[in-house]
């Protein structure tokens, strides 16, 4: 919901306005209000301009692999830690996982919540970093320039982790097997780079929905439950996150309302420049509404799109009660309980959660898990220092 977004305003919008840098970073303006106020909304009015374009560009229906030479290559390895700015800590004094875990995220991004939500179920200490949606400052370090992005800390350096749900994987393999250090284990997620079908030079991460195992699975059962556990991680990320931004964005009432809640949940206000927090709000509600309406396109979303977020809650829920327990992984959330959550928990605060809630069975599974990892996660501890 995130990426394309503030792409397009970091390179649309913010060239526009950089003749007023000086007012946007000035502490206090010297300029009248009306001047300022002049400014946001031609910033506005150029994502309007932009939106059209840079929707088509990102969004691009039906982007696959082309027949173009694919390259593996190595995780992003520092030697030394970048310098960043951790916003917060999650402390668990239960922590046994030995992990030095850096989170690089946008805090509403669904993929960043998904991390999120599986770090908190194992109990994992972590930094947060808020990523600045517009400049990106916190990740120019990176050649990887999405969110979540993971630093763990490892022998001799620090081991970048790509992808959430690579991310994931990864690190629940180290830690169902701790004999293998990280750096070992990202070798069996090979970064693949290629070019699309549109020419752009695209990365994924190969065997990213397995959880590999020193040894064979023997028991027919086990591998019949992470067949199904892999299928429907794939089904978080390849369906229910698609009925996402046509639902949030589904106005352009709706769309700044969800911009607002991403801005108080996000704590901007406290991180970043008031002027960035504006044009983020206005400028991003803007464009998203217009994006999303190509979104419903490319991903087949009914013209009522609430229906379309209604049958996908209604097939997790099915699947769960056809299993007759508490949640897919049984009496404890599995990964793809844990993987649809944290895409769920994304949309919270917005409107078509609420409607989500009272138009399908979901809200009993959900408040379930939420229970279930916020009884495992540690505390949330605000952090000014640099790394």
């Amino acid at each position: 919901m995130w990426q394309p977004t503030f792409t397009l305003l970091r390179k649309v919008i913010i060239p526009s306005i950089k003749a007023n840098t000086k007012l946007f970073y000035s502490s206090k303006s010297r300029l009248p209000r009306s001047t300022v106020k002049l400014t946001l909304v031609s910033a506005s009015v150029g994502v309007l301009v932009g939106a059209g374009y840079g929707g088509y560009t990102h969004y691009k229906i039906n982007v696959k692999k082309s027949l173009a030479p694919v390259e593996n290559e190595e995780y992003p390895f520092l030697q030394t830690a970048p310098v960043y700015r951790p916003h917060y800590k999650i402390i668990n004094d239960g922590d046994t996982s030995n992990l030095q875990l850096v989170l690089f995220q946008y805090r509403t991004c669904p993929f960043c919540c998904k991390v999120r939500a599986y770090l908190d179920s194992r109990g994992i200490s972590y930094d947060i970093v808020e990523v600045d949606a517009v400049l990106r400052q916190d990740i120019k370090w990176s050649t990887y320039k999405k969110v979540p992005i993971v630093l763990a800390k490892v022998d001799g350096g620090y081991q970048q982790l790509l992808d959430s749900t690579a991310i994931i994987s990864v690190l629940e393999t180290h830690l169902r097997d701790k004999s293998s250090e990280l750096r070992e284990v990202v070798q069996f997620y090979p970064v693949t780079r290629y070019l699309n079908d549109a020419g752009k030079d695209t990365t994924d991460i190969t065997n990213k929905y397995f959880i590999m195992h020193n040894n064979a699975v023997p028991d027919e059962r086990e591998k019949a439950a992470e067949n199904e556990e892999r299928e429907w991680r794939q089904w978080a990320d390849r369906v229910l996150v698609h009925t996402l931004s046509p639902n949030v964005y589904r106005t352009a009432g709706e769309a700044l309302e969800t911009f607002k809640w991403f801005e108080e949940a996000g704590g901007w206000r406290q991180s970043f420049p008031g002027w960035e927090c504006a044009v983020m709000v206005y400028g991003g509600a803007a464009a998203m509404w217009i994006i999303a309406k190509r979104l419903k396109a490319r991903h087949n979303i009914k013209d009522d799109v609430r229906q379309s977020l209604y049958d996908a809650a209604n097939e997790w829920t099915g699947a769960i009660k056809k299993k007759g327990s508490r949640f897919l992984g049984g009496e404890q959330p599995n990964l793809a309980d844990i993987s649809v959550y944290g895409v769920l928990s994304s949309i919270e605060g917005c409107q078509a959660f609420q409607d989500l809630r009272n138009h399908t069975d979901i809200g009993k599974w959900y408040d379930d898990i939420k229970n279930t990892i916020g009884r495992k996660m540690g505390k949330v501890v605000a952090a000014t220092a640099h790394a």
